[in-house]
């Protein structure tokens, strides 16, 4: 009879390779696994808000004269006049004259067809030229300068035919406060990043890398945002709103 050792070996040998095989096909499997497991990223939005006040003020505006050719030189005076009563008139305001900024006279010709529109000819002839002058007064005294703006009827009354491009409002100490915002921002987006791995038993880890967005800077309880990021200067109440895309590790 023959000897059954040899088959016997040989069926042991190959039921060993088969376990070895299989031990490490799943050896590799959880290796492959936990580290998925290890390098699972989760990238999470975060925000900051705060309301800030204007802390500088711009007024921008301008007055005309209209004039003959013949009368330039009375038009450059009467501009003159006006510059005076406009820089006095912001000093009863309570401002000093070095806020007032006063542009070159601007001067343009206003040509009429006096024949195809008669009515349109002015008391000065045909063609008359517009003297124009702009004018910014820029102060830190917020309430100072819109009360002013609110309330230019003492200009007018002296004859000064002027014209209010509104104002604009700013706030000056956003360099200061962008580095604690968006660390308040970061610190939000851990809380977000939490509150979703809670719930399927992963734990947030290590911040891997963080990127901002520009800052919104719009009117109090407004919900606009652009992509570009926004600069509201029609309000001396401002939301300031920072943005964050943190990418936290999970374990």
């Amino acid at each position: 009879m023959a000897d059954a050792r040899p088959w016997a070996t040989t069926i042991a040998s190959a039921i060993i390779g088969v376990a070895i095989v299989a031990g490490t096909l799943i050896t590799a499997q959880t290796i492959d696994y936990v580290k998925t497991f290890d390098t699972s990223l989760l990238v999470v939005t975060g925000t900051a808000q705060t309301v800030v006040t204007s802390n500088q003020v711009q007024w921008n505006g301008n007055w005309t004269v209209q004039v003959s050719a013949q009368n330039l030189k009375q038009g450059y005076a009467a501009m003159a006049q006006d510059a005076a009563a406009f820089t006095s008139f912001v000093e009863k305001g309570g401002l000093p004259a070095s806020a007032v900024s006063i542009s070159p006279v601007a001067m343009s010709l206003n040509y009429v067809d006096c024949k195809a529109n008669p009515s349109a000819c002015g008391p000065y002839g045909p063609d008359t030229y517009q003297l124009t002058q702009n004018v910014q007064v820029s102060s830190n005294q917020v309430e100072a300068v819109t009360h002013l703006a609110q309330n230019i009827q003492p200009l007018i009354e002296k004859g000064v035919v002027y014209s209010s491009q509104g104002l604009n409002y700013y706030y000056t100490n956003l360099t200061g406060l962008r580095a604690k915002m968006l660390a308040a921002a970061t610190r939000n987006a851990r809380d977000r990043a939490r509150q979703i791995t809670g719930s399927v038993g992963s734990h947030v880890g290590q911040l891997i890398s963080v990127s901002t967005e520009p800052f919104q800077i719009t009117p109090v309880n407004s919900a606009q945002v652009s992509n570009g990021g926004q600069y509201d200067t029609s309000t001396i109440k401002k939301q300031v709103q920072a943005i964050v895309q943190a990418t936290f590790r999970l374990q």
